[in-house]
């Protein structure tokens, strides 16, 4: 099995998170993608993901998959260990929405800030920004924040009493803030109390 990504970035360090749980992230190859030379928006790349996008999964018959939620549906279906993505319909329904709303509200909130407020990847890959729409969705940000701090006094968990892959993708979006510069409120302590708490398990430091 075959990783292209971009080491330290948020959606490849999300599937980097999902096979160290697994135990398995020394079995896969990983292939750098070089995004700050547009390698992901040639022809011969886009022609294995029309999404232009990394991570993206090969594997051994050659069939390509991309977007981070199927790729770790990929992972915790294939290999044993920890269950990722839900193990009754109501688990994995309840997973899901709060990975969307992970996705939605923070870590992609956190990346259009990132694209179209600041310098983001340089003027070469960031040729169209809107700095006001990155201004809007750096206060969406901060309202996921806000709603995962009250989310976390009534559960352990993003999606209930376990650790899922909405606490890996809550996990990513919280450090891309922190390298988008997005402070994250003192107020909300149980979010940093989780937060401390994920980073303790070994699939952080992997």
């Amino acid at each position: 099995m075959k990783i292209y990504d971009v080491e330290g970035f948020p959606n490849p360090t999300r599937v980097r998170m999902a096979l160290a749980e697994k135990g398995v992230i020394d079995e896969v190859q990983f292939i750098p993608v070089n995004v700050m030379a547009g390698e992901h928006r040639s022809a011969e790349f886009r022609a294995k993901n029309p999404d232009a996008s990394v991570p993206m999964l090969e594997l051994a018959d050659g069939q390509f998959i991309s977007q981070c939620t199927a790729i770790t549906e990929y992972i915790d279906g294939t290999y044993p260990g920890e269950n990722l993505c839900g193990r009754t319909p109501c688990e994995r329904a309840v997973i899901h929405m709060m990975n969307r709303r992970m996705e939605a509200g923070l870590l992609d909130a956190v990346g259009d800030y990132f694209h179209n407020a600041t310098p983001g990847l340089g003027p070469e890959l960031e040729a169209e920004q809107n700095p006001r729409w990155g201004l809007i969705r750096k206060r969406k940000a901060i309202e996921t924040m806000e709603y995962l701090d009250e989310v976390l006094k009534k559960s352990d968990y993003v999606a209930g009493d376990r650790f899922s892959m909405a606490d890996i993708t809550a996990y990513a979006g919280l450090a891309f803030a922190d390298f988008a510069q997005i402070e994250i409120p003192d107020r909300l302590k149980k979010l940093a109390a989780w937060r401390r708490r994920i980073a303790s398990r070994a699939s952080v430091a992997s």
